[in-house]
């Protein structure tokens, strides 16, 4: 049995960043002792994707940052377009792999700190209020760990009850032109000139890295993905129809599904006891730092493993804040429902909030920062009887595990 102070379950954006931000130490006052567990090359291991967050002045993650910029624009179905300027904040762009090269050279050496390659099978809170971890090794052999904390990113096995669970499901292409067609100064992040499925909403995302290469991307908020071919149509439709790209390479792909719905994640496991409570912890997306009406996650993550770090060089119970505060939540709630009912049109209701509100107001609001003058003064800019009338049932609906009607 493996004895540490800290165990990290998974090695994606939450346990690295959590790992990266967490006290090293020194000769004098060593640090917590911590093991990272990553799950061996295979299909447990995430794919290779793309996080983007924005940010005012310089960041921690910048040496990793592919790319950033001052502008938003969005487009409306029928080509009206709003341009935005965020500065003092950025818009930045980190790709998986160089923002994983960059904290596994922090980690480099770092004293205290162990990492496993292996799948865990079992958390298990302990009465004492430790929690044993149940781990194989790429050889077959069975590692048990026991720490004072853990912390488990790993995807919850079976869903949270919700109201409404919709999915922002999505494939991008790396792209080369042979012509100029982007403008690197500008992103694209939300170009509705694209067709409108059956239910829920589509649009275009555009990361320009220079005039001609850019990562471009076809979303859509629905109730489950396509196949490959299906986003491969839209992409190949999106660039020539749309973006008018003309001869164009494809130099990588990528994919993912991220969860948009009302249900409440636990941070904490149960066990243990009244006075040695669990310290069984669930962070990232199992921790519920995913924004329910915008898909974004990075930001939250680190604002979590900042605050679980606090705790640690404090002496505390490192016990994760709630990623979001409960106001958030409950306007993610009317908002998920109002577009999953069709009572809002989503591609006019996004274009007019970037159209009415002041850009610096909209981004606290996008990232649960907003005070509640400013929220009030958001929720004018929305259509606000459909928004009223799904406020008002939102009590009523139970909460189930399916998206079954």
């Amino acid at each position: 049995m493996v004895e540490a102070d800290i165990v990290i379950v998974g090695a994606g954006a939450a346990g690295l960043s959590l790992a990266h931000r967490l006290p090293a130490g020194t000769p004098h006052r060593p640090g917590p002792s911590v093991v990272l567990v990553a799950p061996p090359a295979g299909p447990l291991r995430a794919p290779r994707r793309t996080w983007c967050f924005w940010e005012s002045g310089p960041g921690r993650f910048d040496p990793a940052t592919t790319a950033s910029w001052e502008w938003l624009r969005v487009r409306s179905r029928d080509g009206a377009v709003v341009r935005r300027h965020i500065a003092p904040a950025r818009y930045k762009m980190i790709r998986s792999d160089d923002f994983e090269a960059m904290v596994d050279r922090d980690l480099e050496d770092r004293p205290g700190l162990r990492r496993l390659e292996a799948t865990v099978g079992t958390v298990t809170p302990l009465p004492d209020g430790t929690a044993c971890v149940t781990a194989t090794d790429a050889t077959g052999a069975r590692v048990g760990l026991r720490a004072r904390s853990v912390f488990d990113s790993r995807p919850p096995g079976r869903p949270s009850a919700a109201r409404t669970r919709l999915l922002q499901h999505f494939r991008g292409w790396f792209v080369r032109t042979e012509r100029p067609v982007f403008d690197p100064a500008v992103v694209d992040l939300m170009d509705f000139r694209t067709p409108r499925p059956a239910r829920g909403l589509s649009f275009g995302y555009v990361l320009p890295t220079g005039r001609h290469t850019a990562l471009v991307e076809y979303t859509e908020f629905g109730p489950a993905p396509l196949t490959s071919a299906e986003y491969d149509g839209a992409l190949e439709d999106y660039t020539r129809r749309v973006l008018r790209t003309g001869d164009t390479e494809i130099l990588s792909t990528e994919q993912g599904v991220i969860p948009m719905t009302d249900a409440v994640y636990e941070r904490q496991a149960a066990g243990g006891s009244v006075s040695a409570p669990a310290s069984v912890f669930r962070i990232g997306i199992a921790g519920g730092a995913t924004r329910a009406s915008t898909g974004y996650t990075f930001a939250a993550v680190q604002r979590q493993s900042e605050a679980i770090a606090r705790a640690v060089r404090a002496g505390r119970r490192p016990v994760p804040p709630p990623p979001y505060p409960v106001r958030a939540r409950l306007m993610d709630a009317v908002l998920l429902r109002a577009l999953d009912t069709g009572r809002v049109d989503g591609p006019d209701l996004f274009f007019r909030l970037f159209d009415r509100v002041p850009a610096q107001r909209l981004l606290r609001f996008l990232d649960g920062r907003s005070r509640l003058y400013e929220d009030l003064a958001v929720g004018v800019r929305t259509p606000v009887l459909p928004m009223l009338r799904t406020a008002a049932e939102l009590p009523w609906l139970p909460r189930r595990y399916t998206c079954d009607r």
